[in-house]
């Protein structure tokens, strides 16, 4: 029988309703629950596409036997970490400080008060690689519990109290100096690969929020070091085999050092927040290998992972059931089964041209993918781009142009045989702040790559997800922004990363079209983010409001990890608006913020890689570009002007001019211009003569 977790909306809780586990959802029934029988509580935090999530449901949560352990000791509760950062959050900082690590499946043991006292992330079922098996965990924390309750209590009480104080922060330091920038790049310098690419050994993570840093402090110093690191990275990233090189977009990260062997989930912020290094890249260098990169993930995103309303869905799990074992009543689900290939399917879909695709991208007779512990990919190729060009025209005496058409053609055939496979899972749920990203990511493709915002399809992705959170999520009455869009439910109150994420996505669609509504709609979240989430005190932005008493600690996150932290993104944010608007409150927001993490920010750069590219805008200084006409946006979008704020005088009616100069009234006299090819350079909201020529434009900027 399903268990109750049947009535949730979350896809991830949702694949748990038939566990034999006597699963709850966070809430009060819970916590009630474990205070009336007196009992510890489980909590097994993750997501839908997590692979070692899946692993640990299959070999503990399927199992009667441990089932019949933990209903019979504990409340059990389950949590999608993507719906319900807020208490993610608090109990990842607790596993952690605890373990020195995390991840997911996260494993917590609280007291029934919600006190976190042992925790991991996977276990295995049985003792196994140097790790305690989840059924003897289980049995020695109730043994524990029986008998030494009151040691475990105290423990518990006193690690929230230690929790507590990594979430003070003091403001009132003054903004850092441009050195820490300086110190910033050096760091990264330390640690990058210079022969591979990326920051470290194995594994490998894209981490776009470091590039970004980097592509600014290059723009701000004109340091060629910090763009050649960024523009190995980004390379090979986009040749190895973490990109799928059949569908578009990326993988979550490589296992290995070279960027070849992935982890093959796929997450929306991944291709969202790539997709902005690769754009900036592509202006940076003026390669068109960048820019070629980054509209490939947008088709994937569009084809894949777009609602037909206009949102864009969470992800595409690791995991599915190989070709050969569609037909079978029991499938056994594999990572990556979708996407790796025999060498005699290549022969068999490719014909004559087979050779100059196998050479191209590895593929080997016996198999390039001898990485499987359980040896399941044993004959199985993994595509990543072995060999140049001129070494497969090398290979096989054809010339250029026919090694690019052979391999043109061969890539929406190996694309149509494959979508006859079982395709991975997919979460189909909406999150605001995800959905942010991916706006931003449509809005500055159309910046970069669009020709006319009449008809773009980038720009219009853009709009359509605008609009949809608009319709869907956002509940103007009460400035209620919601986190969680799925098959008409929309549930959760935003968290400041929604807030945060989504006013990002509609100033670069303002800087984009410029269209007033999305700069007025993002004044509004702001304001309304700082009244649920500003710390008045001493600075900075609270990741909560604080109002939900079972969520312990009302942190302020600072770490720029595979997700940026609210606190960097609102600081850019806030930059933009105080440069659009002159608003001095806004400035002053930003120096406080600046001083709550100043001590972060001269530890440690690579920490906070999104809050150093907001101190380089800052020290780089603002300035303002005003612009109208096709000639005129096709000098910006060839030039790399990361500190400049856009303003484009798109074709709009009366009604939305008089609106953009109420919002802007510093523009006022250009919107009665608006009808002819202009452009005006400002700084601080000092304008320079109206310029006319793209000539003049360009040698001005």
């Amino acid at each position: 029988m399903p268990n109750r977790l049947a009535e949730e909306h979350s896809p991830y809780l949702l694949q748990h309703k038939d566990n034999p586990v006597d699963w709850y959802s966070w809430g009060a029934d819970a916590f009630e629950r474990a205070r009336q029988e007196d009992k510890p509580i489980f909590l097994s935090i993750g997501y839908s596409t997590c692979h070692w999530c899946h692993v640990m449901e299959h070999e503990s949560f399927e199992n009667r036997g441990v089932a019949e352990v933990l209903n019979r000791h504990f409340v059990a509760i389950k949590v999608d970490r993507e719906e319900r950062p807020d208490v993610d959050r608090v109990y990842m900082t607790f596993v952690q400080a605890t373990t020195g690590s995390g991840g997911w499946p996260m494993s917590v043991w609280l007291t029934p008060s919600l006190q976190p006292f042992y925790g991991g992330t996977y276990f295995p079922p049985s003792s196994k690689w140097g790790r305690p098996g989840f059924i003897d965990i289980l049995k020695e924390i109730a043994r524990a519990w029986e008998e030494d309750r009151a040691r475990i209590e105290t423990s518990a009480e006193s690690i929230t109290e230690r929790l507590r104080e990594l979430g003070r922060d003091s403001g009132g330091r003054p903004v850092p100096e441009p050195g820490v920038l300086d110190e910033g790049v050096r760091q990264f310098a330390t640690a990058f690969d210079v022969r591979r690419g990326g920051f470290g050994d194995a594994p490998k993570f894209p981490r776009p929020s470091e590039l970004l840093f980097l592509l600014r402090e290059h723009a701000r110093t004109g340091s060629t070091n910090a763009r050649d690191m960024v523009l190995v990275t980004l390379r090979a990233m986009a040749l190895g085999g973490m990109r799928d090189h059949v569908g578009g977009g990326f993988h979550r990260y490589s296992v290995d050092g070279n960027w070849r062997v992935p982890h093959f989930e796929k997450m929306l912020y991944d291709q969202a927040q790539l997709v902005l290094a690769y754009l900036e890249a592509a202006q940076a260098t003026g390669d068109p290998f960048f820019a070629a990169v980054a509209e490939d993930t947008l088709a994937y995103v569009q084809r894949d992972l777009t609602d037909e309303a206009g949102g864009f869905y969470s992800a595409e799990d690791a995991d599915s059931v190989p070709p050969e074992q569609a037909a079978d009543s029991a499938p056994h689900k594999m990572e990556g089964a979708f996407y790796i290939w025999r060498d005699e399917e290549i022969g068999e879909i490719l014909g004559e041209e087979a050779d100059v695709f196998r050479i191209r991208y590895g593929i080997l007779p016996d198999g390039n993918a001898p990485f499987d512990p359980q040896n399941e990919f044993v004959h199985k190729n993994l595509l990543y781009t072995a060999r140049g060009i001129d070494e497969v025209m090398s290979a096989t005496a054809k010339t250029r142009a026919e090694v690019e058409a052979a391999l043109a053609r061969a890539r929406p055939k190996l694309h149509e045989r494959r979508s006859t496979r079982p395709r991975p899972h997919l979460d189909d749920k909406v999150l605001t702040a995800w959905n942010g990203l991916m706006i931003a990511a449509f809005a500055r493709a159309a910046r970069v790559l669009g020709a006319d915002l009449k008809v773009d399809p980038y720009i219009d992705a853009a709009r359509r997800a605008a609009l949809f959170i608009w319709k869907q999520l956002w509940i103007p009455e009460t400035r209620t922004l919601l986190r969680r869009y799925r098959k008409g439910d929309a549930a959760v109150e935003g968290y400041a990363e929604d807030y945060a994420y989504l006013i990002f996505g509609l100033l670069e669609l303002f800087q984009a079209d410029g269209d007033p509504r999305w700069l007025e709609w993002a004044l509004m979240l702001q304001r309304r983010q700082d009244e649920l989430f500003a710390d008045p005190v001493e600075g900075g932005w609270f990741s909560t409001t604080g109002l939900d008493e079972t969520v312990l600690l009302r942190l302020k996150e600072d770490y720029d990890g595979a997700e940026p932290s609210a606190t960097s993104v609102t600081v850019l944010n806030v930059l933009t608006l105080s440069h659009l608007t002159g608003d001095t409150g806004f400035e002053q927001s930003v120096e406080r913020a600046f001083g709550v993490f100043a001590s972060r920010i001269e530890q440690g750069a690579r920490t906070v890689p999104m809050m150093m590219a907001a101190l380089s805008a800052y020290h780089a200084g603002p300035w303002q570009v005003v612009a109208r006409g096709d000639a005129m946006m096709d000098v910006l979008r060839k030039r790399y002007l990361p500190f400049a704020v856009t303003v484009p005088l798109a074709d709009l009616d009366t009604s939305r001019r008089s609106d953009l100069a109420r919002l802007l009234p510093w523009i006022e006299p250009m919107v009665a211009r608006a009808d002819a090819a202009i452009a005006y350079l400002c700084r601080n909201f000092v304008c320079e003569a109206p310029i006319t020529s793209p000539t003049e434009l360009e040698a001005k900027l």
